[in-house]
């Protein structure tokens, strides 16, 4: 069994607003976190590549990284991007539809402080080799809200980015990681080949393709765990089944949602 470090960022700037702040890493920390892939002898793959390996027990590498990205902060284009096409890294960059600076927003929605990319901005990133997914419109916790508005949410981002890219978007990442086997059942009907999820594990050539384990790499995560990541090291391996204790949250954040009358809450 091969263990895949799936890194999961959400910002590389020197200057974060305060919400973002714990989730980010300088410019600099990344430039190191890139050198510390290449001497490590790992090969960059995008999220459909691996899935598809995984999915067609087909051929990994020796030693795979894939680097994702979620929510769609413009400083992914300005910070992150120049040093990934420098380092020759495949990358999946997951986008929130309604967060795009020049879509309508969502009604009844507040997205978070900007700059967010937008549409112009997608498009040049895809031709520069970016996998664009998918990850949702609002941002919602989909396992709280019901099958409807979970499968709008699921579905209503595919198709903006497809409308928007004029090519399928295979890839989708659930907010927060926060998923369920309905929730899992309703990605794969609306047409994706592959989600990710969070859970702070190391992912393998035994995972599920619609449950990928993620690592969150945040502002104080140290060069020594990312170097042990990339030599599967430092995190335990994503089991195969869900653990009661998730289950458990599941539960109780669903029981929240229904006392608060806020299901899906999240950015509130």
């Amino acid at each position: 069994m091969i263990s895949i470090p799936i890194l999961l960022y959400h910002s590389v700037s020197a200057d974060p607003l305060p919400w973002i702040r714990p989730l980010t890493v300088s410019p600099k920390a990344f430039r190191r976190h890139l050198e510390l892939i290449r001497e490590a002898g790992a090969t960059a793959l995008s999220v459909t590549e691996c899935a598809d390996a995984l999915a067609s027990a087909g051929s990994l590498p020796e030693r795979p990284v894939v680097i994702t990205f979620d929510d769609g902060l413009a400083d992914f284009r300005d910070q992150a991007m120049p040093s990934l096409r420098g380092a020759g890294c495949a990358v999946t960059l997951f986008v929130t539809t309604g967060f795009l600076e020049d879509l309508p927003q969502a009604r009844g929605v507040t997205r978070p402080a900007g700059p967010w990319l937008d549409s112009a901005a997608l498009l040049d990133l895809r031709e520069q080799g970016v996998e664009i997914g998918a990850h949702t419109h609002t941002h919602p916790h989909l396992d709280t809200l019901s099958v409807g508005a979970a499968r709008a949410e699921i579905a209503s981002s595919k198709e903006i980015l497809e409308e928007l890219l004029g090519a399928p978007v295979p890839s989708f990442s659930y907010p927060h990681g926060y998923h369920s086997r309905t929730v899992r059942r309703l990605v794969r009907v609306c047409g994706f080949e592959s989600a990710c999820a969070v859970k702070n594990t190391l992912s393998s050539s035994a995972d599920d393709v619609f449950s990928l384990a993620r690592l969150t790499v945040r502002a104080d995560t140290s060069l020594a765990h990312l170097g042990a990541w990339l030599e599967g090291r430092g995190a335990p391996v994503a089991p195969r089944r869900e653990r009661m204790r998730t289950r458990g949250w599941r539960v109780y954040r669903r029981s929240r949602a229904v006392v608060r009358r806020r299901p899906g809450s999240d950015w509130a």
